[in-house]
């Protein structure tokens, strides 16, 4: 089966494209910000899409150690370009989050870069210090606290969604590398509070947090996505009104094509096509899983669960706020939604995934231990 992991998670991610470009060509041309021109998202995502699959193939062929060797300095790419996002004619403010970086015509979500720089940092450091997990300091203190200065800076954004993927992701490389549970657990627990405090001080993120506890009361306002949301899941049922004869995506469902194009796959492909989305960010998942659990060295375990779990929690966000099991936090649905800072940053994951595989089946982890094994066993 891991002979064949990686071959499989290509068809996944394939398939995954394939239903977001049409997903996109069919939602995008009613998207307010469309210009007047019904090819406007698909072009740019066809832009971008090439940026990301030149960048897939850079990840797949260069040593995935470079990241390693590397990583201080995407870190410190990343803390600048988070605060560029603070900087008037630099930083785009929409929709009352600064999560964007404006250079001419092209825009990005530093936050795309600053999840995978803290991905390098933390296998790196683990990969370094092997046995930190039974130190507090250097197994729990220091690392949380450098991850923390990228989180801070994307909770200043109001960007809340990208800050708890972080965090989470973090943790879940931490745990992986033998950070203490227990810790982990409480920190947690600590990190949701006090998001939950945050959002309760920004009027707009209260919003959103009522409407998700009553529904009813905001059906017009704060949960307006997620009202019309639920409307497309029920109108498509199982077979789906058909590809293009979706009502929803026609301005009464706010950004349809980019956060909240999942339901529009529900309305139009039904119940069906849905469950295959699932599915195959599952397969993403597991074959992904199997890839690091075969890595030749711990920092290729470490960089691809760090990798998986980006991956797949993202994508649980996603579909847990547009069936409405999760409070609105604006993050897109990886290989799908319109959006091309992150395709490029999945793509470049991905290319991550294959580089290990690669390794992994050139270079087996226990080669080196049976070559040396075979040199110190006498001969009979």
């Amino acid at each position: 089966m891991h002979r064949k992991s990686a071959y499989i998670l290509f068809l996944a991610v394939l398939g995954l494209l394939v239903i977001g470009i049409v997903m996109l060509f069919s939602t995008s041309a009613f998207a307010r910000d469309s210009h007047g021109d019904i090819y406007f998202f698909i072009r740019r995502q066809a832009i971008w899409f090439g940026i990301g699959l030149v960048v897939c193939t850079f990840a797949a062929l260069v040593d995935y150690h470079f990241w390693q060797r590397t990583w201080w300095l995407w870190f410190a790419f990343a803390l600048v370009a988070l605060a560029l996002c603070y900087f008037p004619h630099i930083g785009m403010r929409i929709n009352g989050s600064r999560r964007w970086v404006g250079l001419g015509p092209v825009t990005f979500q530093p936050s795309e870069l600053a999840k995978v720089a803290a991905i390098f940092f933390l296998a790196a450091w683990f990969t370094r210090h092997e046995e930190a997990g039974s130190n507090l300091l250097s197994g729990f203190v220091l690392p949380l606290a450098i991850v923390g200065l990228l989180a801070g800076l994307i909770l200043g954004e109001v960007d809340l969604g990208t800050t708890a993927l972080l965090g989470t992701t973090a943790f879940v490389v931490m745990f992986v590398a033998g950070a203490n549970p227990l810790l982990l657990g409480v920190t947690s627990l600590a990190a949701l509070g006090a998001i939950l405090i945050v959002a309760t001080q920004i009027s707009e993120r209260l919003g959103r947090l009522s409407a998700f506890l009553h529904p009813q009361n905001f059906k017009e306002d704060a949960g307006l996505q997620q009202m019309q949301a639920l409307i497309a899941w029920g109108s498509g049922g199982m077979e789906g009104l058909g590809l293009g004869n979706g009502r929803q995506k026609m301005l009464y469902l706010p950004y349809a094509h980019t956060d909240f194009i999942f339901p529009i796959i529900g309305e139009e492909l039904g119940l069906r096509v849905s469950l295959l989305v699932v599915f195959l960010f599952v397969v993403i998942i597991v074959c992904g899983i199997m890839i690091a659990l075969h890595s030749k060295d711990r920092f290729g375990l470490l960089l691809g669960c760090g990798v998986v779990s980006l991956l797949a929690l993202q994508a649980a966000m996603n579909i847990g706020v547009t069936t409405s099991l999760l409070p609105n936090k604006g993050l897109p649905l990886p290989f799908i939604s319109y959006g091309g800072s992150n395709l490029v940053a999945c793509m470049f994951g991905i290319g991550l995934l294959l580089n290990i595989y690669r390794q992994g089946i050139l270079e087996p982890p226990n080669k080196k231990r049976a070559t040396m094994h075979a040199r110190v066993t006498p001969r009979i």
